[in-house]
């Protein structure tokens, strides 16, 4: 592993804000850690850089413990969410800090430089101001700053946080292609479940100081560890359940579950996608009660007419009923998920 987090814990006020995580990321691997905030991740990535010290636990870079090793001496590079650029200097004078100070000659610094800035898609832009940059132009050189003296590690600290969503949705799959044809290692932080699962080849979701789930988007998606990492994935179909064999016994009613599932008392999550939508008279009651148009399909929101918690439904935009409407509704077995 590149990167090795051994029994790892910050201590603030005598509480752990990092407790004894365990985590490895492996050369050319991009891992985002998800979390609410005060879950534990940008504590993790300081401490990874050297900004936070451990109080107990190890952080090894290529094998070797960076214990009292200065930030400035561990190889990496680091991009904070509001860029913390230099405004003195023009676009070329920020990618070039780090080159400068590692005592690179000035026209080797320049061709590196001018090879960055094609490379995060600001050609020609090294002279340029950067008090005129818009948003998403100050992420780039950032980025190309991080990039430059060549981290064997580069840490994101909620990269594109402070973007409006199209830009995001256009930046991650830009840095997606950057850190695949560049091999470039990445440990990045970020709250916006979208962001990390286009970005990231594994997602680590952290709570309370802890790691909750580690596992590819897939995985995590299809199987959350429980009922705190499907909520937090936006899952709201989330309910008690008492599982015999190949049913569940819910406030819903008794619901299909996939064959094998673990048996016994524990929490059920049904995906928007396995609430099917069937005739009035048929299947579990419901009326709807709201309904919120998502481009490619229709959110519902339905109420179980007999009372019970409420249900999110994903419709097809030219079947979706309108709100107030009776609707009976059946579960797709390959949609549920009895959690751990």
């Amino acid at each position: 592993m590149l990167l090795s987090l051994k029994e790892a814990t910050v201590r603030l006020g005598g509480r752990p804000v990092l407790d004894t995580v365990d985590l490895g990321v492996a050369e050319h691997e991009v891992v985002c850690v998800l979390g609410p905030s005060g879950s534990g991740k940008s504590t993790l990535l300081r401490s990874v850089a050297g900004l936070q010290p451990l109080s107990s636990g190890r952080v090894l870079l290529d094998g070797r413990d960076q214990a009292g090793v200065p930030a400035h001496r561990r190889g990496v590079g680091l991009m904070f969410q509001d860029h913390q650029l230099f405004p003195q200097r023009d676009v070329g004078g920020n990618v070039a800090f780090g080159l400068r100070m590692h005592g690179m000659p000035k026209h080797q610094r320049e061709l590196q430089v001018r090879e960055l800035l094609e490379l995060v898609g600001l050609p020609g832009a090294a002279r340029r101001a950067v008090a005129g940059l818009s948003g998403g132009e100050q992420q780039r050189v950032a980025l190309a700053r991080a990039l430059a003296p060549r981290p064997r590690l580069l840490m994101l600290d909620e990269p594109l946080g402070q973007l409006d969503r199209s830009l995001r949705e256009r930046l991650v799959v830009e840095l997606r292609e950057l850190f695949s044809r560049l091999g470039t290692t990445v440990l990045a932080v970020t709250h916006d479940q979208g962001e990390a699962f286009a970005l990231a080849d594994r997602v680590v979701v952290m709570r309370d100081g802890r790691i909750a789930q580690s596992g590819t988007p897939l995985e995590v998606w299809r199987r959350p560890a429980d009922a705190f990492v499907a909520r937090f994935l936006g899952f709201e179909n989330v309910v008690p359940a008492s599982v015999t064999g190949a049913a569940a016994d819910t406030p819903w009613g008794k619901l299909p579950v996939p064959e094998g599932s673990p048996q016994g008392t524990g929490e059920l999550l049904v995906r928007p996608a396995g609430v099917r939508l069937v005739g009035v008279g048929e299947g579990l009651a419901c009326t709807v009660s709201a309904r919120t148009f998502k481009g490619t399909h229709v959110a519902l929101r339905l109420q179980p007419r007999d009372g019970g918690p409420h249900l999110e439904a994903a419709c097809p935009l030219r079947e979706a009923p309108e709100t107030g409407a009776e609707t009976g509704v059946e579960f797709d077995a390959a949609e549920t998920v009895v959690l751990g």
